[in-house]
């Protein structure tokens, strides 16, 4: 009977092998912090090479990633692209047939593209290929009053200027990029600063509210006929709208050289167009069209044999709050993420705590990692590199929390220096 339950104990504690951190003990630490009181937490820690978990707490539970989300998109783009196209094109008989791939750079305010820019200045009859395109201008879950921002900026399959205006103040004259918008600029004193209204490109500034050191930024209504004018406008060339399902045979592709640019923007600014946007290139690329869906549940399907969890995943950028996922498959991701780049890529994309990006508020070293953070959520997930040099992929998923974010984050913080003293 002995021999039986010394047995029975042993089978019993086969899933705690190598792991440091018991549930228990985890609940522990969690009630020490007071920023978490009220708040659903869910983490998960493995090893980089091995699936044994050295800390897993509700890990199965499923999440809101909010910008965390990301991380999917960047896995499906890096295994997509060796080179990103930022254009089709096929020159005949002196004009210049172009068709957008998604590619978000061209004239962006943040991340300009100067190569895709000098393609423009070729002196050409331009003529527009609208793609095939199911796209909206804001994702599935987005909340309705999110367009007055830039980080909701709309999509559109050829997007210019980020699909934003600017206003700054130059000379004691006000300004605006692209000048296109000038005459739709209504001066008024009521307003806080810049407004545009819901359905149209109509704007209202406060020229009271801009100082000289400002530049604004606000997101303006899409079409395709108005990136016709827009590119018409900027390359002082005619550029027709081609709306006949017809094009030429063969299109030519031109590659970007912006790779680390838009990844960086990816993931250490979280720029939600440029997420966006690689979705729309993927679905290009694979369907010769541009549908979120579609390409999302493809993704799905190939994805289906190593995720632990289904995902729940709407959009490229995470604003939607239809997207949940949990910790342990963040981790899986992450780490395929390592099999596809590597540890110097990940170190060159990824925010570096304490140092860059979205991570600057973060007091902890040697963790490269991605925040993800909706009103009530704060999530981080990423790796770090013990001092003995072992890695360790991460993700802390914080949800339904009321006191501020820098609170979230301090919480983090200690949760992840305690590990890191056990975790060698």
């Amino acid at each position: 009977m002995r021999l039986i339950f010394t047995v029975f104990l042993f089978l019993m504690s086969i899933p705690l092998l190598g792991q440091h951190f018991s549930k228990r003990k985890i609940d522990r630490m969690l009630k020490k912090i007071p920023a978490f009181e009220q708040a659903i937490i869910a983490l998960s820690i493995e090893p980089l090479l091995t699936s044994k978990h050295k800390a897993f707490y509700q890990g199965e539970n499923y999440m809101t990633p909010a910008s965390n989300t990301k991380l999917l998109t960047f896995l499906a783009a890096i295994q997509s692209f060796d080179s990103l196209p930022a254009l089709y094109f096929n020159e005949k008989d002196s004009i210049m047939h172009l068709k957008a791939t998604g590619y978000p750079l061209l004239f962006h305010p943040f991340y300009p593209d100067p190569e895709l820019a000098s393609f423009f200045k070729q002196k050409y009859t331009w003529h527009y290929h609208p793609s095939k395109s199911e796209l909206n201008a804001h994702g599935h879950g987005w909340s309705w009053d999110d367009y007055a921002y830039y980080y909701a900026a709309e999509t559109s399959p050829f997007p210019i200027y980020g699909n934003t205006i600017q206003v700054f103040v130059k000379s004691n004259k006000i300004h605006l990029i692209p000048e296109a918008f000038e005459q739709q600029i209504v001066l008024d004193t009521f307003v806080q600063n810049l407004h545009r209204e819901r359905s149209k490109n109509l704007f209202y500034l406060n020229p009271n509210k801009l100082n000289k050191t400002d530049t604004l930024y606000h997101p303006f209504v899409t079409s395709e006929n108005l990136f016709t004018r827009l590119l018409q406008n900027r390359i002082q060339r005619p550029v027709k709208l081609i709306e006949q399902p017809h094009s030429p045979q063969k299109w030519n592709v031109l590659y970007s050289d912006q790779e680390a640019l838009i990844y960086k923007a990816l993931l250490q600014d979280s720029d939600n167009g440029v997420a966006e946007s690689l979705l729309n290139m993927i679905s290009q690329t694979t369907f010769d069209e541009m549908n979120v869906k579609k390409t999302i549940d493809t993704l799905k399907i190939q994805w289906g044999h190593w995720l632990p969890d289904p995902i729940e995943w709407v959009d490229g950028s995470g604003v939607s709050r239809y997207n949940m996922i949990t910790p342990r498959t963040l981790v899986a991701v992450l780490k395929k993420i390592y099999q596809e780049v590597g540890l110097e890529t990940i170190k060159n994309y990824f925010p570096k705590i304490a140092t860059s990006g979205t991570l600057k508020n973060y007091p902890i070293q040697e963790v490269y990692a991605k925040t993800g953070t909706l009103r009530n959520n704060h999530n981080l997930s990423g790796y770090w590199i013990s001092n003995r040099g072992n890695i360790y992929v991460f993700s802390i998923m914080v949800n339904h929390f009321t006191v501020p974010t820098e609170e979230i984050r301090k919480g983090i913080s200690s949760l992840i220096r305690q590990f890191q003293k056990k975790l060698k």
